[in-house]
């Protein structure tokens, strides 16, 4: 268990370095965040009306 910790740590902080030096890896990375944010929206949103069409039939 410690061993999978470290290698995440070491993962995390290699990844951090390599998009703190690497402009195009920065901005694909802000654009994949913006893309899976919407897409996450647009998910919430469809769960939201779902909910609210079954809400409203079956208080009819």
């Amino acid at each position: 268990m410690e061993k999978f910790i470290l290698g995440a740590i070491v993962g995390m902080a290699g990844g951090a370095l390599i998009v703190a030096n690497n402009c195009k890896v920065r901005n694909l990375v802000k654009k994949n965040q913006e893309e899976f944010m919407q897409k996450a929206e647009q998910y919430i949103d469809s769960k939201l009306e779902q909910l609210g069409g079954s809400g409203n039939s079956q208080s009819n």
